[in-house]
C-alpha cells in the first residue's frame, strides 16, 4: 500500500535561509510555499525527483516544528509516505495496535490527506502518511 516516499520534512528555524541553502548550494528549486495553520507551520516544497524536501517552519512559538527544534535544533523531523487510501491503511494500522498520533486523515500541505504515527510506534522516527489525488 506504501507507494513511495513522498517527501521528507525538514524543521527548520528561518525558512528563506533555509530556501537560499537549497536553491543556491544544492541547485534545487521551490516549487511552492504555503502555510497550513492548523499545524502552525509555513511550508516550502522543493521536488527531487519524484518526491519533495519539505522545509518546515513554525508560525508560533509554541507550534510542533518550533517545540521539535527547541528539544532536538534544526534537522529531519519526519519522513512521510504515500499510501492509495490512508483510512484503509490507518484502520488496519489501528486493527494491528500501532500507536497512531491520528486515527483519522487530516488536511495537510499541498492538498494532501495526512496522519502521523507515534514515533514511539516507529523506532525514534516521526512517520507521516500521505494521500494525494
Amino acid at each position: 500500500m506504501i507507494s513511495k516516499i513522498d517527501h521528507i520534512g525538514i524543521a527548520v528555524k528561518n525558512l528563506q535561509q533555509a530556501i537560499e541553502f537549497y536553491e543556491t548550494t544544492l541547485g534545487l528549486k521551490v516549487a511552492g510555499i504555503e502555510e497550513v495553520p492548523e499545524q502552525k507551520v509555513r511550508v516550502a516544497f522543493l521536488p527531487v525527483g519524484e518526491s519533495k524536501v519539505e522545509l518546515l517552519e513554525s508560525m508560533t512559538p509554541d507550534g510542533p516544528v518550533a517545540k521539535f527544534i527547541e528539544k532536538n535544533g534544526e534537522g529531519v523531523q519526519h519522513i512521510a509516505f504515500r499510501v492509495e487510501n490512508l483510512a484503509e491503511k490507518l484502520a488496519q494500522l489501528k486493527a494491528q495496535g500501532v500507536r497512531l498520533i491520528d486515527e483519522t486523515p487530516r488536511k495537510g500541505a499541498g492538498g494532501a490527506l495526512i496522519a502521523f504515527i507515534h514515533p514511539k510506534a516507529s523506532l525514534g522516527t516521526l512517520v507521516e502518511l500521505c494521500e494525494r489525488k
